[in-house]
């Protein structure tokens, strides 16, 4: 079955007159009114757009968006007057309930509009219809000269009533200020032109105007830490404000400008304000971490300002050591107390850098640099602490676990970090140590190698190379008194065999056998010893030679003990004591077997004992605890002619009876015949003006470590400038000193002289290496 179609001819496009057009508009004109009036609902949209369609399609598009534009125009104006008709209580609420009827009406405007929105407005380069309605409501509303100024100044005020803890419609607030936004994006260029130029920025200046004033106010009234809260507080609520009702854009310089008024430009005056300042907080720093805290984080917000407190605990670091470093130039503090206040400053100041600034690394740093300034302005802080090094190792440490032990160590590492003159404190530790080991006085041989052990991991194997040198002498020594105790042994049974009798004058010695180069070397002339210690020690010459040819021992008199026995008091009742004494007291004491009486010269004579350290020991013979010598003369001075004589009534309810010496300063005297300031007994050294030199010792040393690395580096170089070879040299020895820079160039000078090194003939300043 098949069907049949028949087709018919096009319909003849008939074009729409402006007759007809503007009939079409009139409907629309209408129903825009009627939408307007909050009829809608009585409007077919989909004729009205087929209208609008029609316009457009038939090349109206002029006649529908001029008319358009008319008409939204004319309703405006009118709600124009009637807003600014309106009382300031009620303006804010009549303009945001305009604003809201506007965007309704001109979205259901622009549904019916929205084939000419596509195409016309396209082709013809015009704002879409609802741009449209934004712009004439800005030109129309917003700028009317009753309406724009009374807003914003309301808009201000209630901003202003709200931060003196008033209560303001806040939404009231968010949708005028939103409306401004919205109005800004009707402009080309800035998306929100309107909200910046007509509110932002007057806004923005009263609210420095605010703070500036409040700031000001509240700052003459109330401590740092006060103002700080207030503050934070502050902060706080404008950035509330800027999340609630302001423009996300405001938040930045909003925030900016409350740091400035309320931060940057007092922040000099809250570290430095009297007994509330960042710096009077300080001094009370564990009470007052929380607002050390608080103070810290509010000026980390301005990171410039936190200059100002990294400053001011710098400063009231060096000036805390300063006192510590004047009490114990005065002699009010000794070296250990020095130390522990050292330490206790340092743990205090730690914890405000790890409270208070939240361990930042640049005031770390500021902290690092502030204790080597005033640790570093001589070498007393490097004697100071071997002094205490010396005293927790002779028994400070005793009965602590070896957790305690290992923390006390360490604490000594922190002080020692700070430390440029290392190789001071090197000098004066071999020092004590010498005496530890030599004198059996180390609380434990562990916790002296657990301090040698850190000294090498700071400074490196070379560092503590004679340190540990020394150990190993102790160790060889135990060994080769063992050894010399069996020969003694085997020869007495020898002797024995063969008839012999052992000589009743003969003395036990035990000997240290040290290398020189490892431990510190004293330039003191041997004494005169006894004749039967020298029978003694040829002896041990003997049997040390034998088993090590090609060595030769040298005797320290100087250092040493001796035990002696004693008889006192009359014949019928005689009293015998065993006396632990020095060297030099054991050679003074024998010369009294001969005669009762002796005077300083014949003393001196007789022993060739150094004058001070004579004098020295026979004080400590003296005093009335020991008194087993009688001077002539009264009072801890001996005079140059003072006579002594032996006491045969010294009695003691010990028998054995250790005699202790007196400190240097206790016996010397200066030209004009007063006691000198300082002496052997104090650890630290000479003063001169206060500054505690470096030892003659150590500058030798630095002498050669300087020439050593110059050289080292201009063979290396073969060519190097004058900065550049100050540098490399500082560079390598900062491990154990900094050279000063003058020190450095004398010793340029002297490697000059002697050939090592040249200058160029074309620059002066430029060295080369002679070969």
């Amino acid at each position: 079955m098949s069907k049949k179609f028949s087709i018919k001819p096009f319909r003849t496009h008939t074009p729409m007159d402006t007759s007809s057009a503007t009939d079409v508009w009139n409907q629309l004109g209408s129903a825009i009114e009627e939408i307007h009036s909050r009829n809608a609902s009585l409007l077919s949209f989909e004729e009205l757009y087929r209208h609008a369609y029609n316009l457009v399609l038939h090349k109206h598009g002029n006649l529908l968006y001029d008319g358009v534009a008319e008409k939204i125009g004319d309703h405006l104006s009118i709600l124009a007057e009637s807003v600014a008709s309106s009382h300031d209580e009620n303006l804010l609420s009549a303009l945001s309930g305009c604003w809201n009827d506007h965007v309704m009406t001109m979205i259901m405007v622009r549904d019916i509009l929205m084939y000419m929105d596509r195409t016309y407005v396209v082709q013809n380069k015009k704002k879409p219809v609802y741009d449209l309605g934004l712009q004439l409501f800005r030109t129309i509303v917003w700028e009317h000269e009753h309406i724009q100024s009374r807003v914003t100044t309301l808009l201000l005020n209630s901003i202003s009533r709200e931060r003196d803890g008033q209560i303001v419609d806040e939404s009231l607030l968010k949708s005028n200020l939103s409306m401004l936004l919205d109005l800004g994006q009707s402009s080309s260029g800035s998306s929100s032109n309107v909200y910046e130029s007509d509110f932002e920025s007057v806004f923005l200046g009263t609210t420095q105007e605010f703070y500036r004033l409040e700031s000001l106010e509240y700052l003459s009234r109330n401590t740092a830490s006060e103002y700080v809260k207030k503050a934070e507080n502050r902060l706080g609520e404008e950035h509330r404000r800027a999340t609630r009702y302001l423009s996300p854009t405001t938040e930045s310089p909003l925030t900016a400008i409350v740091e400035t008024e309320l931060v940057d430009r007092h922040a000099k005056t809250l570290v430095e304000m009297e007994h509330s300042g960042f710096a009077a907080l300080l001094k009370d720093s564990t009470h007052k971490m929380d607002d050390l805290r608080r103070m810290y984080d509010l000026f980390a917000r301005v990171p410039l300002t936190v200059d100002f407190l990294r400053n001011a605990l710098s400063e009231n670091v060096k000036a805390t050591g300063k006192i510590l470093v004047s009490d114990q130039e005065k002699g009010l503090a000794e070296p250990t107390a020095f130390v522990k206040g050292v330490l206790n400053m340092r743990k205090k100041y730690s914890e405000v850098v790890e409270g208070a600034f939240r361990s930042e690394k640049r005031c770390q740093k500021r902290l690092r640099e502030s204790f080597e300034d005033f640790l570093n302005a001589d070498s007393r802080a490097a004697s100071c602490l071997a002094v205490y090094v010396d005293e927790l190792l002779r028994g400070g440490l005793k009965g602590l676990s070896e957790a305690r032990v290992d923390e006390e160590l360490n604490k000594v590492i922190l002080i020692f970090r700070y430390l440029q003159d290392k190789d001071v404190f090197e000098s004066f530790y071999k020092q004590h140590l010498a005496k530890r080991l030599l004198n059996q006085r180390s609380v434990s041989e562990e916790a002296e190698r657990a301090m040698v052990s850190l000294l090498k991991a700071e400074c490196g194997y070379q560092f503590t190379s004679k340190l540990e040198g020394m150990f190993n002498d102790m160790r060889i020594s135990r060994d080769t008194r063992e050894s010399y105790r069996n020969f003694k042994l085997m020869q007495q049974q020898q002797a024995i065999v063969l008839g012999e009798s052992k000589s009743s004058g003969m003395v036990d010695i035990e000997v240290d056998v040290l290398t020189t180069g490892y431990w510190p070397s004293q330039a003191v002339p041997q004494c005169i010893l006894p004749d039967s210690v020298k029978s003694a020690i040829e002896r041990f010459n003997k049997f040390y030679l034998q088993k090590h040819t090609g060595r030769k021992l040298s005797w320290q008199t100087s250092t040493g003990s001796a035990e002696l026995r004693a008889t006192f008091g009359e014949e019928s009742k005689l009293r015998r004591h065993d006396f632990c004494v020095s060297t030099y007291q054991m050679c003074a004491l024998v010369l009294f077997n001969d005669s009762p009486t002796k005077t300083l010269a014949q003393i001196r004579e007789a022993t060739n004992i150094p004058d001070a350290e004579l004098r020295r020991h026979l004080i400590s013979l003296c005093t009335p605890k020991h008194r087993v010598l009688r001077k002539s003369s009264r009072g801890k001075i001996i005079a140059s002619d003072e006579t002594f004589t032996f006491n045969k009534d010294f009695t003691s309810k010990l028998k054995r009876v250790k005699i202790p010496l007196v400190s240097m300063k206790e016996t010397q005297r200066d030209s004009s015949g007063n006691l000198t300031k300082n002496g052997i007994g104090s650890g630290v050294g000479d003063l001169d003006n206060g500054m505690v030199p470096v030892p003659a010792s150590v500058e030798e040393d630095r002498r050669h470590a300087v020439e050593a690395a110059i050289v080292r580096i201009m063979k290396a170089r073969k060519s190097l400038h004058h900065n550049d070879l100050i540098a490399e040299v500082s560079k390598q020895l900062s491990v154990r000193f900094v050279p000063p820079l003058q020190f450095v160039k004398k010793r340029i000078e002297s490697l000059i002289e002697r050939e090592y090194v040249e200058r160029s003939g074309n620059d002066r300043r430029l060295y080369m290496y002679v070969a």
